[in-house]
């Protein structure tokens, strides 16, 4: 969880997360949690379209709603993807060889000029 000003965040990395992201991982939390979000928001971005989104969500949980399995996992994600990508060299694929028509940067030579 995240603190600020003393208050814990139900979402890791909460200020980080775009909008698109937000929607959907607000689905996997409770009532209190998306007013202890409501209440961060206001607070701090107060952002139209997010408060928009809590709203509609607690409504759908008052009028019956449950929040959506997989919540823990979505919550730590952001401190696991903390880096940047998992490709290595060890990963990489071969080196593409130009065709042998060319390319932009290399000439193609017709075969009856070649040595």
């Amino acid at each position: 969880m995240s603190k600020h000003d003393g208050e814990a965040l139900p979402l890791a990395g909460y200020d980080e997360l775009p909008v698109g992201a937000l929607e959907h991982r607000l689905r996997t939390l409770d009532s209190a949690e998306l007013e202890v979000l409501r209440h961060y928001e206001h607070e701090h971005a107060n952002r139209t379209r997010v408060l928009e989104m809590i709203n509609t969500r607690q409504l759908q949980l008052a009028g019956g709603g449950t929040p959506s399995p997989g919540g823990e996992d979505l919550r730590q994600t952001a401190r696991h993807t903390a880096g940047g990508s998992p490709v290595t060299p060890a990963t990489s694929p071969e080196p593409i060889h130009p065709p042998p028509h060319g390319t932009p940067d290399q000439r193609a030579k017709p075969k009856g000029n070649r040595p």
